[in-house]
Order: C-alpha cells, then sequence, then structure tokens
C-alpha cells in the first residue's frame, strides 16, 4: 500500500479520528474430535468431520422411532447418514443372537460379545462415515453397554478402558422411561419380556416381571450417574413421540450450527 504524499496529509487543526473497532466473524466451527481414551490405532481424530448423535434408551424407550424420524429429517434437509447400533456387525451378530437364545453367556462373555460388536462397527461403519462427513446415527452407544457390565459387576475402570476407542459423541440424548412404562410398553409390541432386558442372569428374582421391574430400575440409576460424568441430555421418553422429535431436532440443528447440543 502506497505511502500518502505530503499533500493528503491531514491538516493540523483537523479533529484526530476515532479509531473503530471492527469485531470478528465468528464462523462456527465443530469441536475437535476426541476418543475417551486410547482410541483407534493410526486414526486421527481431526480427520472425523462428519458428526456423531446418539439416542440412548431402554427397549421400549421409543428410541428406534427417534431415530427413523431424524433420519427422514436429516435427510430431507440434505444431510447424508449412516446408522449404527447394538448387534449390527457382520463378525458377530449371528453368534451373540444365538449365544443369547440359549442363554449360555458368563458375564464377562457377554460384555466382550458386546464390545467385539462394538468395535467392528467403529472400524468398518462409524470411522468411514465420520471421514466422510457424514451424520451418524447410532441406536445406543457405549452407555448402555457401561450401564449393563457394571450392573453385572464388571469393574469400572475395566469397563473405560474396553471403550477407551470409542470417539466422542457430539450430542447424547437418553429416553428416560420408567420401567413401569417400559414393561408396558414392552408386552404391548412383543407380548412378552426379554430374559437379558429383564436381568434375569442376575438373580433379581425368580419371577421376569419383578426381575424386568428391578433390573431397569438398576439400569436407569446408571445412566443418571453416568449422566454425571459424561454430561448426556436426559430427554423425557414418556412424552409424545412428536414433541420429543421436536426437541432432539432443536438440540442437533445447534450441534450442525457448532453450538453445545445442551443449550
Amino acid at each position: 500500500m502506497r505511502a500518502r504524499s505530503k499533500s493528503a496529509a491531514r491538516p493540523a487543526s483537523a479533529a484526530p479520528r476515532k479509531s473503530v473497532e471492527v469485531p470478528d466473524i465468528v464462523v462456527p466451527q465443530p469441536r475437535p474430535r476426541s476418543f475417551y481414551g486410547h482410541g483407534l490405532p493410526n486414526v486421527d481424530p481431526s480427520h472425523l468431520q462428519g458428526r456423531l448423535i446418539v439416542v440412548e434408551g431402554a427397549d421400549g424407550s421409543g428410541r428406534s422411532t427417534q431415530i427413523r424420524m431424524l433420519v427422514e429429517w436429516l435427510e430431507s434437509s440434505g444431510h447424508a447418514t449412516v446408522q449404527v447400533g447394538l448387534k449390527r456387525s457382520e463378525l458377530v451378530r449371528e453368534e451373540l443372537e444365538q449365544a443369547q437364545r440359549g442363554n449360555i453367556l458368563s458375564r464377562r462373555t457377554f460384555s466382550l460379545f458386546y464390545a467385539t460388536d462394538f468395535a467392528d462397527q467403529l472400524e468398518n461403519t462409524i470411522i468411514p462415515a465420520l471421514t466422510a462427513g457424514f451424520i451418524v446415527l447410532a441406536d445406543r452407544y457405549i452407555y448402555t453397554l457401561m450401564a449393563r457390565d457394571i450392573v453385572r459387576g464388571m469393574e469400572e475402570e475395566w469397563v473405560k478402558n474396553l471403550y477407551g476407542i470409542a470417539p466422542i459423541p457430539d450430542a447424547v440424548f437418553y429416553l428416560n422411561v420408567s420401567p413401569e412404562i417400559l414393561v408396558q410398553r414392552n408386552f404391548a409390541k412383543n407380548y412378552h419380556l426379554d430374559y437379558w432386558e429383564s436381568g434375569m442372569d442376575l438373580g433379581l428374582s425368580r419371577d421376569m416381571f419383578d426381575s424386568f421391574l428391578k433390573y431397569q430400575h438398576l439400569i436407569s440409576e446408571q445412566f443418571h450417574r453416568l449422566q454425571s460424568i459424561y454430561g448426556f441430555t436426559i430427554v423425557d421418553g414418556n412424552l409424545p413421540p412428536e414433541e420429543i422429535n421436536r426437541e432432539l431436532r432443536r438440540r442437533i440443528e445447534a450441534v450442525l450450527a457448532g453450538k453445545a447440543a445442551s443449550k
């Protein structure tokens, strides 16, 4: 830039101009991606430019309905999405389902089966999708697995280390529904209660109905404790699905704008 000539200099009598500070324009940026622990080898978290949105909750909490509605909304808005969830790994899904049908899993085997299922989806679906800039919608994530393991007596530090490979999500929503309502919804949908979702392996009660209520209370307690550690959002899952979805969309819009989901 050329210097001004002397003839263009301001007269001595002229009042000096006040400098005006122009505020910087803040462009929302994604939060830096990181892992809960050691992560995956040779995966640079800065390359994971997509978004990871998690919907947690027990069977009957309405997770699947909310995921479906969110996918329709996001894709109609031009976002590419990928869905993941429990027991969707091609590596161990059939073996896990077979073992569960026979009710033959020990507690640690139960834990390691699900950890393998998660690790396989992480490596082959979640990481590639985030790298490509997709929005990954997880129908449950490591928090369900951690709550289950801790209720079954697994050491919490061991569990945390096991899931140290997990990327920290951009938003986590826990659909909180009382066990009494969950049992009604499960009966209405399936006409029976699941052995594992009832915690029958824990010996809480010989009656499956009673065991379901006790087990789901224990899981709910763990979720509320984990919420104080990981800071995810608890949503009233007893509300109508449309009302819940409006709240989730509002919070996800904030995430897409580079803000925190809790705002």
